[in-house]
């Protein structure tokens, strides 16, 4: 019987402190970092998905970070494969697979056997596909995402209007025999291949918020919107599923004209802190989820030593040292 491989996954909500914790671990633990992020895979989106810096990604290897053409697509079934091949990779030289990152389809694409290639076809379905999609771009993504409601709200609830493809699959299931016990059962069968300890990473809410904002404050100083104005000159707009990541959007309507910057950096604020309340709702779908308040901290090395210390094999199973 094949030994399953090791894997640490460090999630949590935006502004959360997951990148400080995923290098204070994996220099602990021998560890090389795989991200876990729709939109840390774009290029030439430093700023807005505050991305690890050069000299982070220095320190501990990363990867699937920064290799995405913006306007280019991209699947959550390439995901999968990259993210498990970079897991086989990182076991093999000795390391530990560490999955760091905000993404919950993403992980569960990694730690649930899900099989992409597993969809309606033919003419009828394909079809209809086509036309789910239409509803997207002509109407918008609250519009499809309302027609999931209507059929499913406890699934609607717990996918994001922005997640078109996503949002279309479930409307596929549903609306073809499906039902919920059945789609949920299909994505929520563990991945024989590893063995995973997973932690999620949360503050007090006012700090968590009180972070939020200032790290906006901080992307805006960084030039955020001179970024997106780069983007434009490289053919990219709003339209493009890479645009629709928070700060993006909001910075778009303020170039067209349809608000003032300080209410563009203000949605910005807000949309920010709705989307941590939505990440944290996903991650506590999750059984075997280990939960680590940092505001009971006084730093992340205190809280990184404190799981590896009370992790019953931590230094054994998670150190190749």
């Amino acid at each position: 019987m094949i030994k399953p491989i090791p894997v640490l996954v460090v999630a949590g909500p935006t502004a959360v402190g997951k990148t400080e914790f995923a290098i204070n671990l994996a220099k602990k633990t021998g560890g090389e970092i795989i991200g876990c992020d729709s939109m840390q895979i774009y290029k030439f989106m430093d700023i807005g998905s505050a991305k690890p810096t050069v000299e982070e990604r220095r320190e501990v290897p990363h990867h699937l970070i920064d290799f995405v053409d913006p306007r280019n697509e991209f699947s959550v079934a390439r995901y999968q494969n990259l993210a498990r091949t970079a897991i086989e990779g990182i076991d093999n030289r000795g390391n530990i697979p560490i999955i760091s990152g905000g993404t919950g389809l993403f992980l569960d694409s990694i730690i649930y056997d899900m099989d992409f290639s597993q969809k309606p076809e033919g003419g009828i379905f394909n079809r209809r596909r086509d036309e789910l999609f239409k509803v997207s771009e002509n109407h918008g993504n609250e519009a499809l995402h309302d027609i999931l409601v209507k059929l499913s709200p406890e699934t609607a609830a717990k996918i994001h209007p922005n997640n078109v493809k996503k949002v279309v699959r479930a409307i596929e299931v549903l609306e073809n025999g499906g039902n919920i016990p059945d789609y949920k059962s299909v994505q929520r069968k563990t991945f024989y291949k590893y063995d995973t300890k997973m932690f999620c990473l949360t503050r007090d809410r006012n700090e968590l918020y009180d972070r939020i904002n200032k790290r906006v404050d901080v992307l805006m100083n960084k030039g955020l919107l001179g970024e997106i104005e780069n983007l434009l000159k490289m053919g990219l707009s709003e339209k493009q599923i890479s645009m629709k990541g928070i700060g993006y959007k909001e910075l778009f309507s303020y170039l067209n004209g349809e608000t003032d910057l300080e209410e563009a950096v203000r949605l910005i604020k807000r949309n920010t802190r709705r989307f941590a309340k939505r990440q944290l709702t996903w991650f506590r779908r999750y059984d075997n989820m280990e939960w680590i308040n940092l505001s009971r901290f006084k730093d992340i090395d205190e809280a990184v030593n404190t799981i590896l210390e009370e992790e019953n094999h931590g230094r054994e199973r998670y150190s190749n040292s």
